[in-house]
């Protein structure tokens, strides 16, 4: 798909569970995003996945050169704008991960975790990015694609996929090119960083020689509890050399802060409900005994149920109602009633739910609920 960002045509596609968080795959210098298609793939059924090519790069308009990371930044945000993602996880590799940086700290609201794969806080020198702007500019990516390959590879590449790559790469528009070798030549990140508060993952292939894993180290040293990880038998495009290993990783970073939302998530709503002198009396009451099954309602039953759409939260609390008097948990029970001054659920929904339950789990059941929303009701007053 296509759409215009600041006068740019950018290409992008936009997969996967529309329930889900999003992650945005940013790709390298010379390459679309055709090169996170096996990374990506897994994803789609748990989140929503967007891919884009960078301006100057795949089907993306090649404006003149040269760029800044505040340019890159600037259409990824706008992209989000567009596309209605308020948050978004940061999947960047080379420059792509330096994009990710800048909007991080742009517009750290609009960035919930980062991973930064085989990228710095500067990557390469003046004099290093100069040389390939002007190679480029005198005899076309074309002439540089060999020494470029033999970055982004190890040797166990299969070579119909490394002449599939070079092609990629040679076909990489000059003035996208030379445009990104400039942003990446003007940027240096690394007295920021310190800023940064969200999630970080640093991923590096162990062979990688364009951004060391001592540059890595160094970049997850200067991002606040960030982590690292190595990936073996890959040089600096892991996402196409080693993609299992790279799937592991961050599937399992994405689970780690996916628990701790859950948690947060689930408290909030929990307190939202029920109210806050019950939750606090709940935690207040916590033992070591019970302290496990207190984290497993709040992350489950709160965090990932309650927080779901597709119904709002007071018809959530009236089925929940319902089920307590089907089931005949009287606690439970009153403890919802008591709730529904926190979601609006009236008396007479109450009671109409209740003659529900009468027919379909029972008129004892629903004797017993009256009963008890009865008494609780008078308690409220």
């Amino acid at each position: 798909m296509f759409t215009n960002i600041n006068n740019i045509t950018l290409h992008y596609t936009l997969k996967g569970n529309k329930r889900g968080n999003t992650l945005i795959f940013i790709n390298s210098l010379g390459s679309d995003w055709r090169i996170w298609d096996k990374v990506a793939q897994p994803f789609l059924a748990t989140h929503r996945v967007l891919r884009y090519d960078k301006r100057g790069h795949g089907l993306s308009d090649a404006p003149p050169a040269p760029y800044t990371m505040r340019d890159h930044a600037a259409d990824l945000l706008g992209l989000m704008d567009a596309l209605d993602i308020a948050q978004a996880t940061l999947i960047g590799i080379s420059v792509g991960g330096m994009i990710a940086q800048e909007l991080a700290l742009w517009q750290p609201q609009r960035v919930a975790a980062l991973v930064l794969c085989d990228t710095g806080a500067r990557i390469g020198t003046l004099q290093s990015w100069n040389d390939r702007i002007a190679a480029v500019n005198q005899n076309g990516v074309e002439s540089i694609a060999d020494m470029v390959l033999a970055r982004w590879f190890t040797d166990a590449l299969p070579a119909p996929a490394r002449a599939g790559w070079r092609n990629m790469l040679a076909r990489t528009p000059k003035a996208g090119y030379t445009g990104t070798c400039a942003a990446l030549r003007d940027c240096d990140q690394t007295e920021y960083l310190a800023r940064l508060t969200c999630p970080t993952l640093v991923l590096c292939g162990d062979s990688d020689t364009s951004t060391s894993p001592e540059l890595n180290r160094m970049l997850a040293g200067l991002i606040p509890n960030a982590e690292f990880a190595l990936i073996a038998d890959a040089a600096h495009l892991p996402c196409i050399e080693q993609p299992t290993s790279m799937i592991a990783h961050i599937r399992a970073f994405l689970q780690q802060q996916n628990n701790a939302n859950l948690y947060e998530m689930g408290m909030a709503v929990r307190r939202a409900v029920l109210g806050d002198a019950h939750v606090d009396r709940a935690e207040a009451n916590k033992t070591e005994f019970d302290a496990d099954f207190q984290q497993f309602i709040t992350e489950t039953a709160w965090g990932s149920v309650w927080t779901r759409g597709g119904i709002d939260r007071k018809t959530r609390h009236l089925l929940t109602i319902v089920l307590m008097a089907a089931l005949g948990k009287e606690h439970e029970l009153a403890m919802h009633i008591r709730a529904t001054r926190n979601t609006g659920v009236t008396p007479d929904e109450v009671k109409e739910a209740l003659m529900q339950v009468a027919v379909y789990a029972g008129v004892p059941a629903a004797n017993v609920a009256f009963g008890v929303a009865k008494r609780t009701f008078l308690e409220m007053k």
